[in-house]
């Protein structure tokens, strides 16, 4: 057997411990004859995965850790780990052990046997694959979700939402900068980031259950592949960010009114009481909305963050609002009289000028 390393396994992991030792040794199985390494690329997890993963470090060289302080998410962690080997080849798979590590010989195999080939695809959906015993909701959830990203971006996979996969790592590289690294399924943004398509095969296995930790599927991360598949379409036009730092802005621009129609109409409150508390709840409601969703890789956390992070954004917002208004009269008193279109200039200089500065100050400074 060569000397040198053929294949490159990288484990996004957040609290998956009692995993770490499982999966290595079910790698040390399965790839026997082959050259490997495997990288945990860990987003600091509290219960310990990445000491773990270390400790098994000291006595196997075989293994590597990436332990990522002050940032999280799945996608930019498959992004550090594939872009840290030197392995010709690299495959991602999940540290929860229901991928089957059984086929990483099949998918090195096919690499190897074509040369045209950029990237193999563990498919449940293919003839031989399965889902193990999902039920009918998540089934019906999975399949909504392929249907929207075949529809959206006709990748030309049957399963387009899988997680496990390989590829060429000279292919990952030259693509790595035109990822958006968005959400959990950095298959998808691998094989839309541009230039030419992607030559893939789809080899069968079956999704195991899960046995130690939790799943990390929620409705944020099922939020976050929709977003995903927004910033491959029309990313270019509105960067996904302010798209959606924009569209709960509107939602705050409700809950203002909603507020400010409770205490005025409903509780008697001056209108000056009423407009204050008001906006106040709709900073506060944007701040912290932004803070789990828009800016949920950067999210801060712990009080004194929170309260820093608040007390900053509602200053930011107070600038803009001064911005807003000061655009908007002078518009308005320019072209003598056009109202809406004076307001909606004023909105947009406020909302780029909120967005600019609480990127930067807000959830930039941490």
């Amino acid at each position: 057997m060569s000397d040198l390393l053929d294949l490159a396994i990288v484990i996004p992991t957040f609290n998956e411990k009692a995993n770490v030792p499982v999966l290595v040794a079910r790698l040390d199985q399965a790839l026997t004859g082959i050259n490997w390494e495997a990288i945990f690329v860990d987003d600091d997890s509290p219960d310990g995965t990445a000491e773990a993963a270390r400790e098994i470090a000291r006595i196997d060289r075989r293994v590597r850790v990436i332990q990522r302080i002050g940032r999280r998410g799945l996608a930019t962690a498959c992004i550090e780990g594939m872009c840290a080997t030197a392995a010709p080849a690299v495959a991602v798979i999940d540290g929860d052990l229901q991928h089957d590590e059984t086929i990483l010989p099949d998918m090195l195999a096919a690499l190897r046997s074509d040369a045209a080939l950029d990237i193999v695809v563990g498919s449940r959906f293919v003839e031989g694959g399965g889902t193990g015993d999902w039920d009918r909701d998540r089934l019906s959830k999975s399949a909504l979700a392929t249907r929207l990203s075949q529809r959206v971006l006709d990748v030309g996979l049957t399963d387009p939402m899988s997680g496990f996969f390989m590829v060429r790592t000279d292919v990952v590289r030259a693509r790595a900068p035109h990822l958006a690294g968005i959400g959990f399924k950095i298959l998808l943004d691998i094989m839309t980031a541009g230039g030419r398509p992607l030559r893939f095969r789809e080899l069968p296995y079956v999704f195991r259950v899960r046995t130690e930790g939790e799943s990390k599927l929620d409705h944020v991360v099922a939020l976050e592949y929709l977003i995903a598949l927004y910033d491959r379409r029309f990313g270019r036009l509105v960067p996904v960010r302010f798209a959606m730092f924009s569209a709960i802005g509107v939602i705050g621009v409700g809950i203002h009114m909603g507020v400010l129609a409770l205490l005025h109409l409903v509780a008697g409150a001056s209108f000056l009481i009423g407009q204050i508390a008001a906006t106040g709840a709709a900073m506060t409601f944007n701040f912290f909305l932004n803070n789990a969703l828009t800016y949920r890789d950067r999210r801060l956390r712990g009080a004194r963050q929170l309260l820093d992070g608040w007390v900053s954004f509602c200053v930011v917002c107070s600038v803009g609002a001064v911005a807003n208004v000061g655009v908007a009269a002078f518009l308005y008193d320019f072209h003598y009289g056009a109202w809406a279109a004076s307001a909606l200039a004023g909105v947009l200089v406020g909302a780029v000028w909120n967005y600019a500065l609480s990127s930067r100050f807000v959830w930039g400074r941490y």
